[in-house]
C-alpha cells in the first residue's frame, strides 16, 4: 500500500513540476540498451524513493541522478507485463 502511494505521489508530482522542470533539468544521456520505457519509468521508481516526498522538485532532483540504479527494477517489471 505504502508503495502504491508513493508511485502514485511521483506521477502526481511529476505532472506538477513537469513545465518548469522541463525547461531547467538536463537529463543524463540513457545508458546503452536502455529503451524510453524502461528509462521513464525507471525515473518514477527513483521519485518515488526519494528521501523527501513533500517537494515534488526535490523528488524530480533525485529521479535524475539516481535513475540508473532503477533500471533492473524497471525491465523487471515491463517485462513481466509484456
Amino acid at each position: 500500500m505504502i508503495t502504491s502511494r508513493r508511485i502514485l505521489l511521483a506521477g502526481l508530482a511529476g505532472l506538477a513540476v513537469a513545465p518548469t522542470a522541463a525547461a531547467t533539468a538536463v537529463p543524463t544521456p540513457a545508458p546503452d540498451g536502455t529503451t524510453v520505457a524502461e528509462e521513464r519509468f525507471a525515473r518514477m521508481i527513483a521519485a518515488a524513493h526519494a528521501p523527501d516526498l513533500t517537494c515534488a522538485q526535490q523528488a524530480e532532483i533525485y529521479a535524475d541522478a539516481h535513475w540508473p540504479d532503477y533500471i533492473v527494477a524497471a525491465r523487471a517489471v515491463l517485462d513481466a507485463r509484456a
